[in-house]
């Protein structure tokens, strides 16, 4: 009986060792590739690091200018706060808007579906900010069609302080298709049964909307909205390629994560961007931390 106990241990540990061998990859990935980069990224935050020399501890100085005497820091998180605050409640009632159009049981529903998914796969790329920008700028597309259409001799909307941040929220916008097709999954997810009781109520389809559509939609839309809201404050290629890495015309279009990179690869003030990177996370967080809190008194779950 020892001797089979003793085997059966044996075989408990040989394959809790092999185990660990298929997951030492992806263990030495996160520890190499994730946990270390992120320490090492606060450990910068803490120096003068210029990606020249040795970093130089200054401990929260870094943080203390951004706090008191950085200008431009205040300006990119301007910018980046009115680009959340826009382009993602606006991306996400489109998206529910089509969504709604495509659950009524529209002929060629895959194909519609695909169409409207595909700007989400190629909206964040290079060529297409490049070719936002010329659809914006003084001579493009959009001044050809007014002018055509209307007479209509409109600005260069890139080159404009005042409509050159718009241009890229209705960029953002037009990426609505990962949250249409999530919406459109949870919309197929409510029983049929609760809107043929409502309309024998009498319920409008307006009233069914709004008091049985979206009430059960909420955990979709809570997640929707939580992932959009990073990503919208993580947003970079299409300032970045628009404003030629510059955030112009005057700051309009510094996003944080612009301002972020121009510390680091333009400056050289490598500590001084691992410092904005760690602010970063700590917005992203809190902003996911009070949605997670406030869905407590609007998400609606099965229970």
């Amino acid at each position: 009986m020892p001797n089979a106990a003793a085997a059966s241990t044996r075989a408990v540990q040989r394959d809790d060792l092999a185990g660990y061998g298929f997951l030492l990859p992806w263990l030495l990935g996160f520890l190499l590739l994730t946990l270390g980069p992120v320490a090492a990224s606060f450990y910068l935050s803490l120096t003068d690091y210029s990606g020249l020399s040795a970093p130089n501890w200054v401990g929260i100085e870094n943080y203390t200018r951004i706090a008191t005497d950085d200008p431009r820091f205040v300006t990119a998180m301007t910018v980046t706060f009115t680009f959340v605050l826009l382009s993602v409640p606006l991306k996400l009632l489109f998206a529910l808007g089509v969504a709604v159009a495509l659950n009524k049981g529209l002929t060629g529903l895959s194909f519609f579906r695909a169409v409207f998914y595909l700007p989400s796969l190629i909206g964040g790329s290079v060529a297409i900010s490049v070719l936002w920008r010329q659809v914006f700028a003084g001579d493009g597309l959009l001044n050809q069609a007014l002018h055509a259409l209307f007479g209509y001799e409109g600005p260069s909307w890139i080159a404009n302080p005042s409509t050159s941040l718009y241009t890229l929220v209705l960029l953002a916008v037009w990426q609505f298709g990962s949250s249409m097709i999530i919406f459109l999954a949870g919309l197929r997810q409510i029983p049929q049964d609760i809107y043929e009781a409502a309309s024998i109520d009498g319920a409008q389809p307006v009233r069914q909307f709004f008091k049985i559509t979206l009430p059960l939609l909420t955990p979709v839309i809570f997640f929707n909205a939580v992932i959009q809201t990073i990503d919208a404050f993580k947003a970079f290629t299409s300032a970045f390629v628009i404003s030629d890495g510059t955030g112009g015309p005057i700051d309009s279009t510094l996003f944080y994560t612009l301002y972020l990179y121009q510390e680091a690869f333009t400056n050289f003030r490598f500590g001084y961007a691992s410092a904005l990177a760690w602010i970063l996370v700590l917005i992203i967080a809190v902003f996911t931390a009070l949605s997670f809190l406030s869905a407590r008194y609007w998400v609606h779950y099965d229970d």
